[in-house]
């Protein structure tokens, strides 16, 4: 198989904006967390639509004269995250097409579990595709639609659509937003309140690009929802069948920015709570709790908050790590990880040691670095992660490997320790990451930590989908 389906990325729209190019420069620079691969921007300018894609970070592809010869009132942009599948400029998006009714653009965070057998089908019916991604499949069920107007042809497209998307389009006159009905994916509806550019909108994977931008917050893509804006303004539609509601729990732990409020929760907040709780279910006695940085940090903070342990920086990140680097002839021993972290020897040499990082994947990684805090004199390594144990892949936009290689789906709490070579090793309890939400658990998607998966699949079909992930994932 080519590529990977995951597509775990950030979106950007603004619509009515002298300026639309560059508020989805920087909400893309603000949402550069979300993928690191390519990124892109297509504007429209009410005669045709223009676009740049390419290879690279965002601050790198869009210099001044591509800003401004990408003109127009409206935008839509696309951060694309790196997978271990192919990194091709094909796959960069947003995708601008041609078809019956004219241009048409897409930018898509999420994964349609049910992707590569549309794709067959379309195949078999004269499609042709250009890129390896299931984006592409959305853009050909709507070509060819039979429905006569474009929502139709959305509709009809995304009634065929099972899995996980955060989508906008651009078309010459409007900017259409829409989230899945389970609602993995996070998408947010912004609007400028002061100044000429009052009223002009913006869609965004989350709102720290909105704060960059000085838009006003106004509320949640709701799940199932589809959001027109053109000149008559601003339509919602909602004509999916409604499910169970399922937003990823993982954006809480890992994926979103700090900053950003998610799901109506400020992510902060929620990462210092499971690191709270995380010291009520596992406390030590130690002399420190160091994060793993950066996404460990909020955890630590909450974890040294409850139990009276001082929070101390023992390992330090590199912020200015590239995308490649060069490794040196002779064997450095964890060189992988010391290029990005510092342990810190002053800090940790006699010290008994609580390191909190937010999960456990493969279990190398952790292993590297409490090598590390070792090396640096911790006397003792215990270590505490902010999520339950990760056991299955994600089939809905995380890029997570197969279930052979998740070290938690093979191996028990103790075989994971010794392999890590940790003291001590304590997950955060299933029950104990719905502390902040009161217990409710209904309204998310933990599959990951619990492998159970809100969008099933019963027929012969849908399972061989499972099954095509996971090869693709090997």
């Amino acid at each position: 198989m080519a590529d990977k389906f995951h597509e775990e990325c950030a979106v950007m729209g603004v619509y009515g904006h002298p300026e639309a190019a560059n508020m989805v420069y920087l909400g893309l620079y603000a949402l550069q967390h979300r993928g690191q691969e390519s990124c892109g921007i297509v504007t429209s300018d009410g005669k045709g639509l223009i676009s740049h894609r390419q290879m690279g970070l965002v601050a790198d592809v869009f210099k001044e004269d591509v800003i401004k010869r990408l003109e127009g009132q409206s935008a839509i942009g696309h951060n694309r995250y790196s997978t271990t599948g192919q990194s091709h400029l094909k796959n960069a998006q947003p995708f601008v097409v041609e078809y019956s009714q004219g241009p048409i653009a897409i930018s898509h965070n999420g994964n349609l579990v049910n992707g590569e057998l549309l794709r067959e089908e379309l195949e078999r019916s004269g499609s042709i595709f250009q890129s390896t991604t299931d984006t592409e499949v959305i853009i050909h069920l709507i070509a060819t639609s039979k429905e006569p107007a474009l929502m139709g042809r959305i509709i009809e497209a995304l009634s065929r659509s099972r899995g996980a998307y955060s989508l906008l389009f651009l078309t010459l006159d409007k900017l259409i937003a829409a989230r899945d009905p389970y609602g993995f994916r996070p998408l947010v509806l912004g609007k400028f309140s002061e100044g000429k550019n009052r009223g002009a909108y913006v869609f965004a994977s989350e709102t720290c690009a909105l704060d960059l931008i000085e838009a006003e917050f106004v509320r949640d893509v709701e799940p199932g929802e589809i959001i027109s804006i053109g000149p008559d303004g601003l339509e919602s539609l909602k004509p999916f069948p409604p499910v169970p509601h399922a937003k990823c729990i993982f954006e809480y732990i890992y994926f979103a920015r700090p900053d950003s409020k998610l799901f109506g929760h400020n992510v902060y907040q929620v990462r210092k709570a499971l690191g709270r709780q995380l010291a009520r279910e596992s406390g030590v006695d130690a002399d420190l709790v160091t994060p793993v940085p950066d996404s460990g940090v909020p955890a630590a903070m909450g974890y040294s908050e409850e139990s009276k342990i001082p929070l101390e920086f023992g390992l330090i990140r590199n912020h200015y790590v590239g995308r490649t680097f060069i490794e040196p002839q002779q064997t450095i021993r964890n060189f992988g990880v010391k290029i990005k972290l510092n342990a810190q020897r002053d800090v940790l040499k006699g010290k008994r040691v609580i390191v909190v990082d937010d999960s456990i994947v493969r279990g190398t990684t952790s292993r590297k670095i409490i090598r590390m805090l070792r090396d640096a004199g911790a006397t003792e390594v215990h270590l505490r992660i902010s999520s339950p144990a990760t056991i299955g892949p994600c089939y809905y936009g995380i890029d997570t490997p197969t279930r052979t290689e998740l070290i938690a789906a093979n191996n028990s709490e103790d075989e994971i320790r010794r392999f890590v070579e940790a003291d001590t090793l304590a997950y955060l309890s299933n029950d104990g990451m719905y502390a902040y939400f009161d217990g409710q658990k209904k309204g998310f998607c933990d599959a990951c930590f619990t492998a159970n998966y809100p969008v099933h699949f019963e027929d012969e079909g849908h399972t061989r989908q499972l099954h095509l992930f996971d090869a693709m994932n090997r």
